[in-house]
């Protein structure tokens, strides 16, 4: 599985000439990333007798971010399983009018699932920086560049998710299901860039 790769290794097959994994896996495994740095802040956080209370809320953090992470990892093995789906379905027969209807659905149900999977990491990106917003000036001041970093990725996760659903919606005959993608897409990337701006400014006040 792509996800249980070393490092380089799965930076080497991004690298070759295979279509997959590309930016739909890539977005996810920098979503992953994300929710790992604000789990580790959380977990360099734990001092109560210097952070108080708050200690309670970003061990609760931490756990949520760990539990993103987890699953945005499935998603780095899932957009590849989805890129598939789609190769099988424009190779499908289409000789006779029935051949070519059966093959238009698949083509089309296929792209759903190629935008579902990258829908997923979006949403999970936008929680992450629900996440990084919340955890910010609260915990250790020494790994705020690690939550920095987070901010960084999740927008990049989030951003290139949303990239990748749009690019499936042509496959999508259901021009209801279509609109209603585009309405999401168009709601996480603004609430998206809203709090990494306030994520942004409020991190670099403590590190610059």
């Amino acid at each position: 599985m792509l996800k249980d790769l070393s490092v380089e290794r799965f930076v080497r097959e991004v690298a070759s000439n295979s279509p997959a994994p590309g930016g739909g896996s890539v977005a996810a495994q920098a979503g992953a990333q994300a929710a790992a740095l604000v789990s580790m802040y959380c977990n360099l956080s734990q001092n109560r007798n210097k952070l108080g209370d708050v200690v309670d809320r970003l061990q609760e953090i931490g756990e949520e971010s760990r539990f993103l992470m987890y699953k945005m990892l499935e998603a780095i093995d899932e957009d590849t399983l989805a890129f598939n789906r789609v190769m099988e379905a424009y190779r499908m027969p289409k000789e006779s009018e029935e051949e070519k209807a059966k093959r238009k659905e698949a083509i089309s149900e296929a792209g759903k699932y190629a935008a579902d999977v990258p829908m997923h990491t979006a949403r999970g990106s936008l929680r992450v920086l629900s996440l990084t917003n919340e955890a910010a000036g609260k915990g250790n001041p020494s790994a705020v560049t690690d939550l920095g970093v987070a901010n960084l990725q999740a927008l990049a996760a989030l951003t290139g998710a949303c990239y990748n659903v749009r690019i499936n919606l042509d496959m999508i005959k259901d021009q209801q299901a279509v609109n209603e993608y585009e309405r999401e897409i168009g709601e996480l990337l603004e609430q998206g860039r809203d709090l990494f701006e306030k994520n942004r400014s409020a991190l670099e006040n403590e590190i610059l």
